[in-house]
């Protein structure tokens, strides 16, 4: 990490004063005091002047994001996932007998299996994610707890061949990144924006993003084929995002 005093460059998200306080530089802003940035991120900035494209701000957001959810989860990953859960069933509407696509969590995601077991047993129909292949749409097989899984692609596990095919009312989605609009900073595949846009096309399906509230960025950039999210939950509670 490296410590600057002076402009921060404009187009750049940056962690100030902790991991729940961040500054957006939309003009180029003054720091007073040192803010830190991955070197990284500093050398995209320098190079060429700033950040021209959404994807080269996605990437060096990435960075920070990958930094706030991983010191996150070593923190709060045993607690994390029953608060959300909790958070959720009191703030998000949802109902019997709807099919919930949550996913197997990989990595330092926050863990959703608390919740998706709950719904399970209050009679929603739990799926997990299936990638069948690179640039599609994800599908979702029926999944209940205790069900054996499969190994699949990036490091997912999946339930087998055998299980039947659903299609979701509402979808938990692991993210890196968030915004109070709905803006979901992902992994770059793709994969849930293919997907809810497939789903959205055809009917009503309800995206709701699970993280850390370390993941919140003030604004993330937001191009024509990203997919918003309609909720956020994380551990400090749930909210409706921003139109």
């Amino acid at each position: 990490m490296y410590e600057l005093q002076g402009t921060v460059p404009a187009g750049i998200v940056v962690p100030v004063y902790g991991p729940h306080l961040r500054m957006q530089a939309t003009e180029g802003c003054t720091s007073r005091r040192p803010v830190r940035l991955r070197f990284a991120l500093f050398s995209a900035v320098a190079m060429t002047g700033r950040l021209r494209s959404p994807d080269e701000m996605k990437r060096a957001l990435r960075l920070q994001a990958q930094d706030a959810r991983r010191d996150a989860h070593a923190r709060l990953r045993r607690t994390a996932g029953v608060h959300i859960a909790e958070a959720f069933l009191a703030a998000v509407a949802w109902r019997p007998g709807q099919v919930v696509a949550g996913y197997w969590p990989i990595g330092d995601e926050v863990d959703d299996r608390p919740l998706l077991e709950r719904l399970s047993r209050l009679g929603c129909i739990a799926a997990l994610p299936v990638v069948l292949r690179k640039h599609a749409a994800l599908a979702f097989r029926r999944w209940a707890p205790g069900d054996p899984l499969e190994a699949g692609p990036h490091g997912t596990r999946h339930p087998s061949v055998a299980a039947s095919e659903v299609v979701p009312d509402l979808l938990l989605v692991p993210l890196l990144g968030f915004d109070r609009r709905g803006a979901r900073l992902g992994y770059g595949g793709g994969y849930y924006d293919r997907s809810l846009e497939s789903l959205r096309a055809r009917r009503s399906v309800s995206a709701v993003g699970l993280g850390y509230a370390a993941q919140e960025f003030a604004s993330l950039p937001c191009e024509g084929h990203d997919q918003r999210l309609d909720w956020i939950v994380t551990e400090n509670g749930a909210w409706e995002a921003l139109p």
